[in-house]
């Protein structure tokens, strides 16, 4: 009844199927996930994070796919009910690679059983020092090892500047993205721990591509990646290093990754009769703050549409907008269209930050925006739109309704 759900529901044209199925079943089993789950013979690998979840479980997707069935939520639905959906579509899936939401990650951890696999980014003040008192071969930390590619500085957007032992301010030997990097306490001596997996040596290549060394105890290679920016260099290692305790060899890993293509939302080019839509997702100040370096790495655009929604997906405070650095994309913009929930918030921020009134336009209605920020749009040039999640996903629908790309809903 949960699966006829998930048809009925692609078919009324409501949605694609990936939460409504789970959520009927939970409703009637709550156990029903915990079942399902113990029917994968090769269990369930675990991805949770703030940014980035989505693309390194597709990387790792992608590097696992011709090993092992996979079950595998690869629309993004991250909560029991998408989980459960997946489940319910994956019937002969041997693994499990969910992307999920989860807190109380050390009381979790401490609880793992001891056949159990810890992947941790050791960049990442919060989570490095998980499961260090593993024993050997059941903990691999990844990280990156390339001062050409630090910030100068610790950014304003950081989420974790204190030492998490004593309260203490971190010293950065290098600031990568956000709070990620190498990091360590003057005060109690908590640092960064030693990297299994390491990216060096980084080469950014704009908006389409980025190149680095995977460093690895079973040798290295070179990746050459077909997005762009430092975070998915980030995702890449995540990937791997999960990939690699999973069981693939190196030569997968690379081949994998190689072949991997953006999600939607993540850096993805779009055509539209004669025009392209890149679209970047944008939901917390970090990772806005990635994009636009990234953006900033090839040619500056001269319009923009952004899209600012506060349904709970987003999250209803959408104060964390005064955190992004928006103020370097403001020399080249000539025009921003401001769209979304709270479009008007969006454009406030803009004008205090310095960007001329009048060359802002709010357009609440996302189709309507989309549409007058094309227009804006030279035959032949390419639309930059940042939108927050559930602004992506509406975006998603408007250009698949369109028929310029495949049914997302579909393929998920």
């Amino acid at each position: 009844m949960a699966r006829a759900t998930g048809g009925l529901s692609r078919l009324a044209g409501t949605g694609g199927g990936t939460t409504v199925p789970g959520k009927l079943l939970w409703k009637l089993d709550p156990s029903a996930v915990d079942e399902l789950a113990r029917r994968l013979p090769l269990g369930s690998a675990l991805v949770s994070a703030t940014n980035g979840k989505t693309t390194t479980a597709a990387m790792a997707a992608g590097i696992l796919r011709g090993k092992s069935r996979l079950a595998h939520n690869s629309s993004g639905a991250n909560l029991v009910s998408g989980v459960a959906s997946t489940l319910l579509a994956a019937r002969d899936a041997e693994l499990g690679l969910f992307e999920l939401v989860a807190g109380r990650w050390r009381a979790a951890v401490q609880e793992l059983p001891t056949d159990s696999a810890l992947v941790v980014n050791g960049d990442d003040p919060q989570v490095g020092d998980l499961g260090r008192e593993r024993g050997p071969g059941t903990r691999t930390v990844f990280g990156v090892d390339d001062p050409r590619q630090a910030h100068p500085a610790l950014q304003h957007a950081a989420d974790s500047k204190w030492c998490i032992r004593c309260g203490t301010a971190y010293e950065y030997a290098a600031a990568y993205i956000g709070h990620l990097g190498d990091y360590r306490c003057p005060a109690c001596g908590h640092a960064r721990p030693p990297l299994d997996v390491v990216a060096r040596e980084i080469e950014l290549g704009g908006i389409e591509r980025v190149s680095f060394d995977l460093v690895t105890p079973d040798g290295s290679r070179r990746v050459q990646l077909r997005v762009p920016g430092l975070y998915n260099v980030y995702n890449a290692l995540g990937a791997a290093s999960l990939a690699r305790a999973l069981g693939a060899s190196l030569d997968e890993i690379q081949h994998g990754l190689e072949a991997f293509h953006a999600a939607f939302g993540r850096f993805e080019r779009i055509e539209l009769d004669g025009k392209s839509l890149l679209v970047l997702l944008i939901k917390n100040p970090a990772g806005a703050n990635e994009a636009i370096r990234t953006l900033l790495a090839g040619e500056p655009p001269g319009l923009v549409l952004v899209a600012l929604n506060d349904a709970t997906a987003d999250g209803k405070d959408v104060s964390w907008i005064w955190d992004v650095d928006f103020e370097p994309l403001l020399p080249a913009l000539e025009r921003l269209v401001s769209t979304g929930d709270r479009a008007a918030e969006l454009a406030l921020r803009f004008k205090y930050g310095g960007f001329d009134e009048q060359a802002i336009e709010v357009v609440p209605e996302l189709e309507a925006a989309l549409d007058r920020a094309l227009e804006l749009t030279p035959a032949g040039g390419e639309l930059i739109a940042l939108p927050t999640y559930t602004a992506m996903l509406a975006l998603r629908d408007i250009v698949a309704r369109r028929g310029f790309v495949r049914q997302y809903w579909e393929a998920a």
